[in-house]
C-alpha cells in the first residue's frame, strides 16, 4: 500500500483541489493533514476572527472528507516537524501541497523539501491552487513581474486558467494515524460579533446566491456602499474554500459586463500575489519609496486611536471602521476611503493601518492587505501616488442617501439624506443634539500637510 500526504494550508476545500486529486491518483491511501503552526501565532497572524473562521473551514473540510470515507488529520507544532512525523508514521512516499507566495510560505516549502528529501521522501508543490494563474506565469519582457495592473490584466486575460477538477468521490485514509480534536469557534475569544460563517459549503452557497442576485449588476453596483452588492467571497478566497480558477471559468461562462468586472477583481488578486512573489520585502517595506517622514507623537497617536474607533468626525470613514470592528470585514470602497484618510489626510504610516486591518480582517492576507495599503499610500504600484480621496465627496457619490453611514453610525440616524456626510454644517442647535465628534482635522489642512510632506506644495 502506497501512502501520500496532502498538506492543506490556504486551500481548505475538496472541489478543484489539484494536490488532493494528484495524491489520490498516485497512491492507495492519503492523509489529509492540517498543521496549526505555532510560528503563525508567534508572528501575530493568528487573529481571533481568522482563527474562528478557520475553525469553521476545518470542521467543514473534515465533514466533506468523511462523506467520502476519509477524515482530516490535525496536528499542532512546526509544520516541517509534524509533516515529517506523520510521514514516518504512515511511511508516506510523497507530500502534496499548494504553492504559496509569502516569505513564510516560501521558507516553509524550502524547509519541508529539505527535511523530506533527507528521509528519502518527495515534496510536490502545485501551482494555481490559491490563484488563477501562478505568479510568474505572465511577465513583461526583461522583468520578473508586472509593476502596473493594466498591462498585467491584458496579458493575464489572454491566458486561460487550468480546467477545474471535480471533487473526489472517495478518499481512503490510513486508519491508525492519530489526530487532534478540531478547534471549535466557540473556544475562540475576541471574535467580531457579526463575523460570517466559514467553510467550503458556506462559500459555495454564497456563490450560488450572489451569482443569481448580483453578478449581472456587479459592474454598476460594486462600489455601492449601502447596497452591499459585492460578493463577500474574499474570506473564502483567503482560506481557499473556493477556487479562484473555478470562479473565473464560471464567470466567463455566465458572460456579461458584471461577470467581466468580477473577473477583473480576481485578476487584481493575482496581480498582488505576483508582485509579492517577486518582491517579498513589499510586505513590510515601500515598493516605491516616497521618502515619507510619517507623523508620530501624541497628536498622531490620538488621531490614530480615533481612526481605529470610528470617531474621526468623517461619517463614511467612521462607518467603514465600525463595520470592520463588527464584522471582521469591510466593503472595498470603505477600505480605500479608510486607507486614504489615514495615510493621506492624517499622514500616518501605512504599516500602522495595515497592522490594524490584519488584526481584524477575516480575509487579511499579506499580498492583498499590504499591497492594497501601499497602493493607497502611494508607495506601491499606483501610477498616481499622490491621489487623495475626499471622504465627503466619496460618501456623497457612493452613499448618496447616507444609508451606509446611518447603518454603522447610528448616533447620526436623525440626519436625513446626504447631509449626514457633513454633520458639522448643521445649524448649531441641531448639531448639538448629536453625540458625534467634530473632524479631527480639516480636509484642507490634511491635504496641505500631505502635499508639503511629498514636496508638492505650491
Amino acid at each position: 500500500m502506497t501512502v501520500a500526504i496532502v498538506l492543506f494550508t490556504a486551500d481548505l476545500r475538496v472541489h478543484d483541489h489539484p494536490p488532493l486529486r494528484a495524491a489520490l491518483s498516485s497512491s492507495d491511501e492519503v492523509v489529509p493533514l492540517f498543521v496549526h503552526d505555532a510560528a503563525i501565532e508567534a508572528a501575530g497572524f493568528a487573529a481571533p476572527n481568522r482563527r474562528a473562521f478557520l475553525s469553521d473551514c476545518l470542521t467543514d473540510l473534515d465533514e466533506a472528507l468523511r462523506d467520502r470515507g476519509g477524515r482530516l488529520v490535525v496536528r499542532s507544532g512546526s509544520t516541517t516537524e509534524e509533516v515529517c512525523r506523520v510521514a514516518g508514521e504512515v511511511d508516506a512516499h510523497e507530500v502534496h501541497m499548494a504553492a504559496g507566495v509569502s516569505r513564510f510560505a516560501l521558507l516553509r516549502e524550502a524547509r519541508l523539501r529539505q527535511a523530506l528529501a533527507s528521509a528519502g521522501r518527495r515534496l510536490r508543490v502545485h501551482d494555481a491552487v490559491t490563484t488563477v494563474l501562478p505568479p510568474g506565469e505572465v511577465t513583461p519582457a526583461g522583468r520578473d513581474h508586472f509593476a502596473v495592473f493594466t498591462p498585467y490584466f491584458r496579458r493575464w486575460s489572454q491566458v486561460f486558467p487550468r480546467s477545474p477538477l471535480a471533487a473526489p468521490g472517495a478518499v481512503r485514509v490510513p486508519s491508525d494515524v492519530a489526530s487532534e480534536d478540531l478547534l471549535s469557534r466557540r473556544s475562540v475569544t475576541g471574535v467580531s460579533e457579526g463575523l460570517a460563517t466559514g467553510g467550503e459549503t458556506e462559500g459555495r452557497k454564497r456563490v450560488t446566491a450572489w451569482w443569481r442576485a448580483c453578478l449581472a449588476a456587479y459592474e454598476d453596483r460594486h462600489d455601492d456602499l449601502a447596497g452591499d452588492a459585492t460578493s463577500r467571497l474574499s474570506p473564502h478566497l483567503h482560506f481557499g474554500t473556493l477556487s479562484p480558477a473555478e470562479l473565473v471559468h464560471r464567470a466567463r461562462k455566465a458572460g456579461g459586463a458584471g461577470a467581466e468586472a468580477f473577473v477583473r477583481q480576481l485578476c487584481w488578486r493575482d496581480f498582488h500575489h505576483q508582485v509579492l512573489a517577486a518582491r517579498p520585502t513589499a510586505a513590510v517595506a515601500d515598493y516605491r519609496p516616497q521618502h515619507d517622514r510619517w507623523r508620530s507623537g501624541r497628536a498622531a497617536s490620538q488621531e490614530i486611536a480615533a481612526w481605529k474607533e470610528g470617531r474621526t468626525g468623517y461619517p463614511v470613514v467612521d462607518a467603514a471602521m465600525r463595520q470592520l470592528s463588527h464584522e471582521g470585514w469591510m466593503h472595498n470602497r470603505g477600505r480605500l476611503l479608510a486607507a486614504s484618510f489615514l495615510t493621506k489626510t492624517l499622514y500616518v504610516d501605512w504599516r500602522i493601518g495595515a497592522r490594524h486591518f490584519l488584526d481584524l480582517l477575516v480575509d487579511g492576507d499579506i499580498a492583498n492587505n499590504q499591497l492594497n495599503w501601499q497602493w493607497m499610500a502611494g508607495t506601491g504600484t499606483d501610477s498616481r501616488p499622490n491621489r487623495v480621496l475626499n471622504p465627503v465627496l466619496q460618501g456623497k457619490r457612493y452613499d448618496p442617501d447616507g444609508a451606509y453611514v446611518r447603518r454603522w453610525v447610528p448616533e447620526l440616524d436623525g440626519i436625513a439624506g446626504a447631509a449626514v456626510h457633513e454633520p458639522w454644517k448643521l445649524p448649531a442647535p441641531e448639531r448639538a443634539r448629536y453625540d458625534y465628534p467634530d473632524p479631527v482635522v480639516s480636509l484642507a489642512e490634511g491635504r496641505d500637510r500631505f502635499q508639503r510632506a511629498r514636496g508638492r506644495a505650491d
